[in-house]
């Protein structure tokens, strides 16, 4: 019983000491300024909102406008007829803005097919270090399409809500390194009109994105969806797309190649047909330019 007793006493000594030294590190820390790291979140894991084609986990700042350009040519196998494709172009114009540090909304203007699309990207988490850290970022978008193109029958009934479809995103990624980030997109795609009775309406992919930093500057970027139920009408094939993004000052510019035309999730989705192995593919430029719009709040010494 005694031996016992003499054990707690031991133990319950240890911890007071313990506690002592622990109490003891914080007062210190104190005196000297120095805290416990605080919860930070992870930023520039993509160096815009967009890989290429397709939304990254990267959110734009509070108050900031970005001016996007997106430009793509034909298909390099044209010969030399069309220029290897430089002598046809489709473009995407975009205006993104970033609302909070995880909310951003978006709208754009497409020559191909005439289309206006918008969106909005939330992430419930935001990868982060320090206290209370989160691993990975979680982002989902909702977007819309509208088909800008005349009727194909104009003498039938039309419907005005056959020109729009729909996307809704998840977004997982994680900036692993510095230099190296990585996200899976499961995807669904929801067209109000199909051509064939036989097709669902309802397109499902699962996409992977990617950034590796090769300079200061350069970084190699790669986006890939997979389509599970591919639209017959088009015999479309899965989007592909690498670049390079090429940062200065407050641009971002990227240069890539990519087998789709469309440049909105609805397009890039159904309706890509060229090939990687027949040379069916473009070549491309996207050209970022942020705006602050909001002046940033600072505090008050």
């Amino acid at each position: 019983m005694k031996n016992q007793l003499f054990r707690i006493a031991v133990v319950l000594t240890g911890i007071l000491y313990m506690n002592s030294l622990t109490a003891q590190e914080e007062d210190l820390l104190k005196l000297l300024g120095e805290e416990k790291p605080k919860k930070e979140i992870v930023k520039n894991a993509f160096k815009s909102p967009r890989v290429i084609n397709g939304h990254s986990m990267e959110f734009l700042r509070p108050g900031t406008m970005d001016f996007r350009i997106l430009h793509r040519f034909g298909q390099l196998d044209q010969g030399y007829e069309n220029f290897f494709g430089l002598d046809q172009a489709s473009m995407r114009m975009g205006f993104d803005f970033g609302i909070l540090q995880n909310l951003m909304v978006g709208v754009g203007r497409s020559t191909y097919r005439k289309e206006l699309d918008a969106y909005i990207k939330y992430a419930p988490f935001l990868q982060s270090t320090g206290k209370g850290s989160f691993p990975l970022t979680i982002a989902l978008v909702s977007g819309m399409t509208m088909d800008g193109l005349p009727w194909a029958d104009p003498t039938r009934k039309n419907f005005f809500t056959s020109k729009l479809a729909y996307y809704f995103q998840t977004i997982i990624g994680r900036k692993i390194t510095e230099g190296l980030t990585l996200q899976v997109v499961p995807t669904l795609v929801h067209k109000n009109l199909v051509q064939l009775a036989s097709e669902s309406n309802n397109i499902y992919a699962v996409g992977v994105g990617g950034r590796l930093r090769l300079s200061r500057r350069i970084s190699l970027t790669c986006d890939y969806f997979h389509v599970y139920n591919p639209l017959k009408e088009y015999d479309s094939e899965d989007p592909l797309s690498v670049g390079f993004d090429i940062e200065t000052g407050g641009h971002v510019f990227q240069l890539h190649f990519s087998n789709s035309t469309g440049m909105n999730e609805r397009a890039f989705l159904t309706e890509t047909t060229g090939r990687w192995d027949k040379t069916e593919i473009r070549f491309g430029f996207n050209l970022s330019r942020v705006f602050q719009i909001k002046k940033k709040k600072t505090k008050e010494k």
